[in-house]
C-alpha cells in the first residue's frame, strides 16, 4: 500500500463499497467491545486505542480484511480463530464469504482484557 491517510474514514473510504460496508461493521463491532475507544491511523491501517494505547488493528485487502495482533488464549480461543488464522499473529476473512462478527468481538476483548492487566 503506497497510499497514506489521515482518517480511518479516508481509509475506509478507498475501498470498493462492498469492502466499505465490511470494514466498517468490523469498527462498529470493535468500538462496542472497547470502551471509550479512540482511532488512529497506524502503520497505515486503522487502529483502535483506549486510554492511548492501540488495542487492536483493521485492515482491508482486496481478496480479505485482516484483525491483528491475535494473542494467544486457551483452548476455546484457539479452537474459535483457527480457521481464520493466516499467521501468529494475524486473522484473515475471505470478503467471499460471511465475515464472523463474533469472531473479531471476541478476539477485541480478550485483547482489551490483556491491555487493562497489563495496564
Amino acid at each position: 500500500m503506497t497510499a497514506t491517510f489521515a482518517t480511518v474514514d479516508d481509509y475506509i473510504g478507498s475501498f470498493p463499497p462492498e469492502t466499505q460496508e465490511i470494514l466498517q461493521e468490523m469498527r462498529r463491532t470493535i468500538h462496542r467491545v472497547v470502551p471509550d475507544a479512540g482511532e488512529k491511523i497506524s502503520y497505515q491501517i486503522p487502529a483502535v486505542t483506549a486510554k492511548g494505547r492501540v488495542i487492536v488493528y483493521f485492515a482491508g485487502w482486496k481478496h480479505h480484511v485482516s484483525l491483528y495482533p491475535v494473542p494467544d488464549g486457551d483452548e476455546d480461543f484457539e479452537r474459535l480463530v483457527a480457521p481464520y488464522r493466516a499467521s501468529k499473529g494475524t486473522l484473515k476473512f475471505m470478503l467471499k464469504e460471511p465475515v464472523p462478527y463474533g469472531v473479531i468481538e471476541t478476539v477485541s476483548r480478550h485483547l482489551l482484557d490483556q491491555h487493562g492487566a497489563s495496564a
